[in-house]
């Protein structure tokens, strides 16, 4: 039987209503259930419910990858054009490394379904050995970006964000992820797939 590598991941929802009880956040339950069917991996998350503040922002990532050490964060909401909108200005504030492709890739997934996915502005960075990436607010968007496309048949269209994600980790000296491929495949190199353990 394969031992897979824990893996500590931080996820973060953006929502000034939300954070004070006015409507039931929706963010952090969809992203964890996501996750939860799509890695192999035993994951430990560390979740946070917080204002569309920057500071805020700014201290929940730092805490989640300085001190709970995770290796991917995931934040959902605040990506848009209105003024509070901050949660890009927070994660570039604290990232080393820009990772442009995966906002590339997550507005052009979402353009397939609405025209104005170029209004959103997620960006993905490294801070320290961690991945940190914005994704949209709306649980059926989070689906599609991570998963991506599919045909009716079940054939990928266009792959979603979350294939990339585990050879990055690997790139960035994190633990090994593995996923369920009908969920989402992880696309590696072969010389850097590491062999099924017996």
């Amino acid at each position: 039987m394969s031992e897979q590598e824990s893996v500590t991941i931080g996820l973060v929802s953006v929502s000034d209503r939300a954070s004070k009880g006015v409507y039931r956040d929706e963010g952090l339950p969809a992203l964890r259930e996501w996750l939860e069917r799509a890695l192999l991996n035993p994951v430990r998350f560390e979740e946070r419910l917080i204002p569309d503040e920057q500071p805020e922002i700014e201290a929940a990532l730092k805490s989640l990858v300085d001190e709970a050490k995770c290796h991917l964060v995931l934040t959902t909401g605040g990506t848009g054009p209105a003024p509070r909108d901050v949660t890009p200005e927070a994660t570039l504030a604290v990232g080393e490394k820009l990772m442009p492709g995966f906002g590339e890739q997550m507005r052009q997934i979402s353009l397939k379904f609405v025209p104005t996915a170029i209004l959103s502005r997620q960006v993905a960075v490294i801070r320290k050995g961690a991945l940190i990436i914005n994704l949209p607010g709306q649980p059926k968007s989070i689906r599609e970006t991570l998963e991506g496309l599919r045909s009716s048949e079940g054939d990928q269209l266009v792959p979603g964000i979350f294939a990339a994600v585990p050879y990055c980790i690997d790139l960035i000296g994190g633990p090994y992820l593995e996923t369920r491929p009908e969920v989402c495949k992880a696309f590696r190199p072969k010389s850097a797939i590491r062999p099924a353990k017996s």
